[in-house]
């Protein structure tokens, strides 16, 4: 071999070279696997969450109503606005995330649309008026917003500008002859999720520039000790790669090593916020969408809140650790999540349920552990929304779990449920007082509820 290519026959630089190709490979792989499979994933459930929520509020709008509304600035005086306005302001009212909805339409004009309804809120921007009915709006940037003409649609990315950072979702409304007259559209804030992004991908080109320079150096220097970092760098980016963002490595060794460890900690920690800002996001849009549903039954209105608030003053009483009672908030509030599924005419019915309408409703926790199953990364959480209506006993349903086979944070949702139940008023019953409830609880203790959950919230429930 000639003496210019003498120096890769030695051991050090064989190992340099392998040390450079793992790194490059560890942050391509991680670039690939974690950020665009990952955050990715979670935004295309995202985006579909958004549709739905469009969708159903579209589903709202009288299209006789929308077309009455006069296309110039008195056309915000109308009758027909006001009553449109009034209906799109109680969605914002149950769905704070929701920071802009408007009605556009189409102009002679080819992607230029003009505002019908434009509805801001109460105190995102204090100087910032809505638009008038007829105001033009350039969609030529826009694809998604003018294929919502056709099908319903939401933006591939999260848009920014001077008004902020917003995923935004599309849906058709149809006049009475069945064709598209106009498009709603929905922006919910994503701006914390697009900060995230912004650093994310900071963080993953430092990391792969310093890995560069940093595994020349050590290659050079310590070739000999850098094998054992390295399995533990490679170990580490299969945990990554795998989804198990919490992951550490332990890099001993050299300050430069420690220093790759360090990055890669921060990348994996990074990565964790994005994909939890990202979850966080699609709890936001599926409870969005949970507090419409309610607030179309007054009697329903604001049960998974008051759910959610039992639950977390069991948990306290019970002992449990803060992540356990973030994660029980966060299934309480989904738990009823699969009503969406049940068709309305069974859900509004206050009296005469036929066997098979029952037979229906309770297919609601399967439902919605169906739903959450593709974008939920914990699977106690699917446990909390499919076994909330089983019972102690064994005779609860889907399953029929019995006694400890439950899911403890389950069995804590079931007494918050049924509590709420018993002490909230119904149109087909009368709601009964605390002590009633209290009664209620003790006398099925250890049948339909656990013996500890129901002492933990008597407990609570008399102290207060």
């Amino acid at each position: 071999m000639n003496k210019p290519f003498a120096i890769f026959r030695s051991f050090r630089a064989q190992i340099m070279a392998i040390f450079i190709l793992l790194i490059c490979f560890s942050a391509v792989v991680g670039n690939l696997l974690i950020y665009e499979y990952s955050l990715k994933a979670n935004m295309d459930q995202a985006r579909e969450k958004l549709v739905i929520i469009a969708q159903t509020v579209a589903m709202t709008i009288d299209p006789d109503t929308l077309s009455k509304i006069p296309l110039d600035k008195a056309g915000m005086e109308s009758e027909a606005y006001r009553a449109i306005e009034a209906k799109l302001l109680r969605v914002r009212d149950v769905a704070p995330s929701l920071a802009y909805i408007y009605i556009l339409k189409r102009t002679d004009k080819n992607n230029i649309l003009q505002f019908m309804i434009d509805i801001h809120p109460g105190s995102y921007k204090a100087n910032e008026a809505p638009a008038v009915p007829g105001e033009k709006y350039d969609a030529g940037n826009m694809p998604d917003l003018r294929r919502a003409f056709l099908v319903p649609s939401a933006d591939r990315k999260i848009t920014a500008d001077k008004w902020g950072a917003f995923l935004s979702g599309y849906a058709p409304i149809y006049n009475t002859m069945g064709a598209p007259m106009a498009v709603l559209g929905i922006d919910m804030d994503a701006g914390d999720v697009y900060q995230i992004e912004a650093e994310t991908r900071r963080r993953v080109l430092l990391v792969f520039l310093a890995s560069i320079i940093i595994s020349v150096l050590v290659g050079i220097l310590v070739a000999g000790e850098v094998v054992s970092p390295i399995k533990r760098l490679v170990e580490g980016t299969r945990h990554i790669s795998s989804g198990d963002l919490r992951y550490k490595v332990d890099a001993r060794g050299s300050n430069e090593i420690v220093e790759l460890g360090a990055s890669f900690n921060r990348m994996g920690a990074n990565l964790f916020k994005a994909r939890e800002a990202l979850l966080s996001y699609f709890y936001r849009a599926v409870q969005s969408l949970i507090r419409v549903l309610e607030a179309r039954d007054p009697y329903t209105k604001g049960h998974s809140d008051r759910v959610a608030d039992y639950a977390e003053k069991i948990a306290a009483e019970m002992g449990l650790a803060k992540e356990k009672m973030q994660l029980l908030h966060d299934a309480s509030l989904l738990h009823d999540i699969g009503k969406l599924g049940i068709h309305d005419i069974v859900l509004s019915k206050k009296v005469g349920l036929t066997p098979e309408d029952w037979h229906t409703i309770r297919k609601h926790p399967e439902i919605g552990a169906e739903i959450l199953k593709p974008i939920s990364l914990d699977k106690e959480l699917l446990a909390v929304v499919r076994e909330h209506h089983e019972r102690y006993d064994g005779t609860g349903y889907p399953d029929g779990l019995i006694g400890s086979r439950i899911d403890p944070l389950a069995a804590i949702v079931a007494v918050a449920d049924s509590y709420d139940a018993m002490t909230s008023h119904r149109g087909y019953k009368k709601e009964l007082t605390k002590l009633e409830a209290i009664e209620q609880l003790k006398a099925n203790s250890g049948t339909q509820f656990d013996p500890k959950t129901v002492e933990a919230f008597v407990r609570v429930l008399e102290r207060g």
